[in-house]
């Protein structure tokens, strides 16, 4: 495998010196030889992934999310939106349905002591205890 990364690293360098100055594909180049150390890093560990999209995917609805909050008049209301908005996201990580776990969740706070701790961990999203209708079905072929 080194001897992969030795013949890239010596293409880069060896392109870097044949490049009219000013070129996107040049300042490539000036990226890769000058971040070799991290690059081989990178490279070297199979559990890092080589492009980003699973983490701008993640903060995608942040940035979709951010001119509405600009409309949160008070810290009460930011703090309320930030809340349901951690619920959805941790509910659909869970492979939950939002909608349906919402539904649930705000029948069962009603119900249940908010002092007892036993009965919070039944409701939260990773909870066994979630019923299935909020449970997102398995698409079958």
């Amino acid at each position: 495998m080194w001897e992969t990364f030795e013949a890239f690293f010596a293409w880069a360098e060896n392109e870097l010196r044949k490049m009219p100055p000013k070129s996107l594909y040049l300042e490539a180049l000036n990226y890769t030889v000058n971040n070799e150390n991290f690059l081989r890093n990178s490279l070297l560990d199979e559990r890092l992934e080589v492009w980003n999209n699973r983490g701008e995917r993640a903060i995608k609805p942040f940035v979709m999310g951010r001119k509405n909050w600009l409309f949160c008049n008070t810290a009460r209301g930011a703090q309320s939106s930030a809340v349901l908005y951690s619920i959805v996201v941790t509910a659909m990580e869970n492979d939950l349905l939002p909608f349906e776990y919402l539904n649930y969740l705000l029948d069962q706070v009603r119900r249940i002591d908010l002092a007892d701790k036993a009965a919070i961990d039944r409701i939260l999203p990773w909870s066994d205890e979630v019923p299935d209708e909020c449970r997102r079905k398995e698409e079958t072929d």
